[in-house]
């Protein structure tokens, strides 16, 4: 995700360079027939220019906000995840009667690593990486651990499955109420909606039609406005053509780029990030001090 944007105008010509090419030379095509081979019967003036770049500027916005809205959505789960987390852990901590058994500290304390294990293999199964070799998920899972979860469908269910597992021996051995025994429920249930939907933006992608519908009509688009305004503009309809192109293009790949905010792209969801301040703020709790360090956007502004 850009925390700083450290790019230039000439980054985003070069990023689509090869549409900025075809949009001029069909530009080009059009102007030079009417200004040097005389063939002015396909100038169509500029109403028909109106009412399509109208409709590609709905067209494409919408596209983009739409998928802009998945982003959000995204990064509202992950906030939730965030706070889930904390609570998690500030309730297993205080919830649980140790009386000063070191197995029941021990209880809690595993319950509470096992969710940053937790957090670690879900950023990694949005990501579609491999998360039994993640340093971060490695560091809190043994190897037993790791080989018995990688033959589940669905190893953070899993865990989420182990955690209330654990829970509940607590409460079994009377060391956690019924009232905060519910609580602690509602809580994993909190983590598990934000998980779902998560995998729900993940395993929807955007109907692609719209993206090629898009980029077609973006296309027709740079061979009718020269021939709305060679008339007028004369070899200056080219670079205008381009410009505007150019313009409808970026908004559309916006839309793209925005489409799966769990990928490792740029504008993506700084899920590393996340998941370092959730290891660091449970780490806390358990009263460790030496914890990762927080994660910093790179050189180019960009926080993964």
């Amino acid at each position: 995700m850009f925390v700083n944007y450290q790019g230039t105008v000439f980054g985003l010509i070069t990023w689509q360079w090869r549409w900025l090419t075809l949009f001029g030379a069909l530009a080009t095509t059009v102007t030079a027939l009417d200004r040097l081979a005389g063939q002015r019967w396909f100038e169509v003036g500029t109403l028909p220019l109106a009412v399509l770049g109208g409709a590609i500027g709905i067209f494409v916005s919408f596209r983009t906000n739409s998928c802009y809205d998945r982003w959000w959505e995204g990064r509202r789960l992950w906030g939730q995840l965030v706070n889930a987390s904390r609570h998690l852990s500030t309730q297993v901590l205080n919830y649980v009667d140790h009386d000063g058994a070191a197995a029941d500290s021990a209880a809690v304390q595993e319950i509470v690593r096992r969710h940053i294990a937790y957090i670690h293999v879900l950023r990694c199964a949005l990501r579609d990486q491999d998360p039994w070799r993640d340093p971060e998920v490695v560091r809190y899972l043994d190897e037993a651990a790791r080989a018995e979860l990688r033959g589940q469908a669905s190893p953070t269910h899993a865990l989420l499955h182990e955690q209330t597992a654990a829970i509940m021996r607590l409460h079994r051995a009377g060391k956690l109420d019924g009232f905060r025994l519910q609580a602690l429920d509602r809580t994993i249930a909190s983590v598990l909606d934000a998980q779902g939907g998560c995998e729900r933006i993940k395993r929807t992608p955007f109907p692609p039609g719209y993206a090629f519908l898009a980029s077609r009509l973006i296309v027709v688009y740079s061979v009718l406005m020269p021939m709305g305004t060679v008339a007028e503009l004369g070899w200056s309809a080219i670079p205008l053509t381009m410009l505007v192109c150019l313009g409808f293009l970026l908004i559309n790949e916006v839309g793209r780029v925005l489409e799966d905010p769990f990928t490792m792209f740029w504008p993506a969801l700084p899920l590393s990030a996340l998941s370092t301040t959730i290891e660091i703020n449970l780490l806390q709790r358990l009263g460790e001090t030496e914890v990762p360090a927080a994660r910093q956007a790179d050189a180019r502004g960009i926080l993964m």
